[in-house]
């Protein structure tokens, strides 16, 4: 997902989809415009793998959150997945607070060899087969699959159309978390898979594009991108969920590449109540603070099934935390 420090990665994917055109027709999924009911309103965070293994993961408060995606568990060129310390733990923490656990696949940086391994039969067969049994071994709630780019090619549909058919009967989601930048890339047959969708409303630029200063996820690319999937493709809002980042990328002299929002508002007092700060060097550090995240999760309430932030130890654990200010407007919502 995006927001990683990807930028190779990102420039050769957005070359490569502004040179590709699709004759992929646009069936509309559901019209239903009624409003998402918040009680059912889901709020999907991620965690990194390494901080399942060194313990921080654990140590978080489920309670603002139904979803938990553990980013990433990838398997090796043969499929295999391996033992991930902590895990186990960290699933029965997030169940007693009725949080649902996903493994996610994949990643900004994922290893080039998923190519080969949806492309031939027998090793998808196998990646197929492995994914599953990795959701019994954890006792997982699902799969999230983050396969972008170039990875979202002719053997995608197929990859999620099997990965479907094994988790189904055993009770697991299939979710995805997808960037309106591939768009073209994804048929509705391999999106009909997908029990929710994670948009990831964010990365528009970020230090892959110096020559692009600006903010990385306004407010507008949030309306666009609900706008395209629920409207343009036709996807039901209520598999929709708003992807927002805790994080901010910066530009110019005096500032970071990149900072979660909670070392911004530490360095820079004052700036929880801003998208933007600029320093006396002349470099401008660009982010969605509290005023954002406010108007976007009102969006979401309004216009999709829940939000996806990326990522959760990112955030303020005081008075300007980004997911207090979610849970608050969402049960603002039921009254």
């Amino acid at each position: 997902m995006m927001r990683r420090n990807i930028w190779c990665a990102v420039l050769l994917v957005l070359f490569m989809c502004s040179c590709k055109k699709s004759a992929r027709s646009e069936v509309k999924i559901d019209d239903d415009k009624k409003p998402v009911a918040a009680a059912s309103f889901r709020v999907v965070g991620y965690l990194r793998e390494y901080n399942v293994v060194d313990g921080r993961a654990i140590k978080f408060d489920f309670s603002k959150i139904t979803h938990l995606n553990i980013a990433f568990l990838n398997p090796d060129a043969a499929g295999n997945f391996t033992t991930l310390s902590g895990l186990k733990e960290l699933v029965t923490a997030a169940h007693a607070k009725n949080v649902k656990v996903l493994a996610s696949i994949g990643g900004g940086l994922a290893p080039a060899y998923y190519t080969t391994l949806i492309a031939d039969n027998g090793s998808r067969a196998k990646l197929v087969s492995s994914i599953a049994a990795l959701t019994d071994q954890y006792n997982l709630d699902g799969i999230d699959v983050d396969l972008e780019g170039s990875f979202v090619d002719a053997n995608y549909e197929t990859f999620v159309v099997a990965l479907k058919a094994i988790l189904q009967p055993k009770g697991k989601l299939l979710t995805t978390a997808i960037a309106t930048v591939y768009a073209t890339q994804y048929t509705n047959k391999a999106l009909a898979q997908f029990d929710f969708i994670n948009i990831m409303s964010y990365d528009k630029t970020g230090p892959w594009k110096p020559e692009k200063p600006g903010q990385h996820s306004p407010y507008s690319m949030a309306i666009n991108d609900l706008d395209y999937w629920g409207g343009t493709r036709g996807i039901a809002k209520e598999k929709l969920s708003l992807g927002l980042p805790f994080y901010g990328y910066g530009f110019g002299s005096g500032v970071p590449e990149g900072m979660s929002f909670s070392d911004i508002i530490k360095q820079y007092p004052g700036s929880a109540d801003k998208d933007e700060v600029t320093v006396a060097a002349g470099g401008t550090m660009y982010y969605n603070g509290v005023p954002t995240i406010k108007s976007k999760t009102t969006l979401a309430l309004q216009k999709a099934g829940g939000i996806m932030v990326w990522q959760l130890l990112q955030d303020d654990a005081g008075s300007n935390s980004l997911l207090n200010i979610i849970d608050a407007e969402v049960k603002a919502s039921t009254k």
